[in-house]
């Protein structure tokens, strides 16, 4: 027998096992439901009268189940206050489980996230009711795996201004960020069961690089071959040699190359695109955070030199918040139809609210607004930043543009006890202290690279952040007291 108990106040299903008697099997139903946690401590029971009517069992069938359960410790009753499931004593956790979810850092300077106690709520809410009202009514219904075409015709004139992109509306793609957008092009590159529209021959990856976009790479079953990367961006000069001989798409970020914070050089840009038209191949930018620019205008986008051997992927992540879940493709036209046919099978379309309210915000041109507000505010904490490190035996890289730098530190930590990179981030985490490992971005973390983590200064809030850079000072000059 089942019983849903939406009428007292409480949703919650429960099954009556019809083979056992009616008070055995009201009892099992609750000792499991608090058990599950699904009538978690401090809930409210029905009353027995209620219950009992509900149930279509005596009244006193009802108590004798609370009285049993109350004795067993699995209910408390009280006079005036009716019966609640009780707080029961966790079980401990045996000493090889995993530990607990360690507390969040007092300070957390690692990369990748923007600061979203500035995300502007006031001009999204006024952009959401504007464009609300707007919107027909089929924009409630199913759309197009493109996206909406106002948010798409606006990103083509934004893109254009902005970042010399060269974007036809109809090779747009919207997507819910960069990581579905590098997951669609990846399965149509190489996808398994097709042929792929490069041959399966792998995707070129900087190295040092994110390691969570090589793993969207290898979910798609692609191989990943390394392209090295120095302070001129990446070594496009080593495409068609090597193992590099064999791709025929290359994933970069040339404004802003995440990790190390390098420029691509304008020799090696043009190396890229023209390997990608001699080639027949792919170029996949990513231009994460090339708004971001701070010793000058930002840095154009590769894909104006070579729209049709360009894919260009850009998200609002970092200049709104993650939390959107809005990225776009600008695509050649011979990729056009493979994406929309995978982004059709992966989740038909993204979300329309957003994209609608998006359209708008830039449309009346809050969004850029904003985005110099952010960008003024971020150079004051990059310069608040490097010279709190100043004076220090820590070479400072990718200080032009973005939301990080790298810090290269001068060798093995001279502090018994702080052999390695791994023990410095572990001695500051002990701190409060969270920092970006940078040995985790190399395609080969075991081999011997130059030592170095990585900072973010889009985190933490405005108060908080002249005290994270106080201890990022401290714990660096202890571990280096020496040097």
């Amino acid at each position: 027998m089942a019983i849903d108990w939406a009428a007292f106040g409480v949703d919650l299903h429960l099954e009556l096992d019809s083979t056992a008697g009616r008070r055995a099997a009201l009892e099992r139903a609750l000792r499991e439901a608090i058990r599950a946690g699904r009538l978690a401590p401090g809930a409210r029971l029905p009353a027995t009268r209620a219950l009992a009517a509900e149930l279509n069992l005596a009244r006193n069938t009802v108590s004798a189940a609370y009285d049993q359960l109350v004795a067993e410790g699995f209910l408390s009753a009280r006079t005036g206050s009716g019966t609640a499931v009780a707080a029961l004593p966790r079980s401990r956790p045996h000493p090889s489980a995993e530990p607990a979810d360690a507390p969040a850092p007092r300070y957390d300077l690692r990369p990748g996230s923007p600061d979203v106690t500035a995300f502007p709520t006031a001009a999204w809410l006024r952009s959401a009711r504007r464009a609300l009202q707007a919107a027909p009514a089929a924009a409630f219904d199913y759309g197009d795996p493109r996206g909406r075409p106002e948010l798409r015709a606006t990103l083509a004139d934004y893109l254009g201004r902005t970042r010399g992109v060269l974007a036809d509306p109809a090779r747009i793609v919207i997507t819910s960020g960069s990581a579905q957008s590098l997951a669609l092009l990846a399965g149509v590159l190489h996808g398994p069961g097709r042929a792929g529209a490069m041959g399966g021959s792998g995707i070129a990856m900087e190295d040092p690089g994110l390691p969570f976009h090589r793993d969207v790479v290898r979910h798609a079953r692609c191989r990943v071959v390394a392209l090295p990367v120095d302070d001129r961006g990446a070594r496009t000069d080593l495409l068609g040699t090597g193992e590099l001989g064999q791709v025929k798409a290359a994933l970069v970020t040339p404004a802003h190359q995440y990790p190390t914070g390098a420029t691509m050089r304008p020799d090696r840009r043009h190396a890229l695109t023209q390997w990608a038209r001699d080639r027949g191949g792919l170029v996949i930018e990513d231009d994460y955070d090339g708004e971001f620019r701070y010793d000058r205008q930002p840095v154009g986008a590769l894909q104006g030199m070579a729209p049709d051997h360009v894919a260009y992927l850009g998200t609002a992540s970092k200049t709104l918040g993650p939390a959107l879940r809005l990225g776009w493709m600008v695509l050649p036209e011979r990729l056009m139809e493979p994406v929309l046919d995978a982004k059709r099978h992966t989740d038909l379309h993204t979300e329309t609210i957003g994209q609608l309210t998006l359209a708008d915000l830039i449309t009346c041109h809050a969004y850029e607004r904003h985005v110099r507000s952010a960008r003024l505010r971020y150079r004051r904490r990059l310069e608040l930043l490097v010279r709190r490190l100043a004076g220090g035996r820590f070479t400072v890289h990718g200080i032009a543009a973005g939301l990080h730098v790298a810090i290269q530190l001068p060798g093995p930590v001279s502090t018994p006890g702080l052999s390695t990179e791994d023990d410095l981030l572990r001695r500051a985490l002990a701190h409060g202290l969270a920092l970006g490992d940078l040995r985790g971005h190399w395609h080969d973390p075991a081999a011997p690279h130059p030592p170095g983590v990585i900072v973010g200064f889009g985190t933490p809030g405005e108060s908080a952040y002249p005290a994270a850079l106080d201890m990022l000072a401290r714990v660096l000059s202890y571990a280096y007291r020496s040097a």
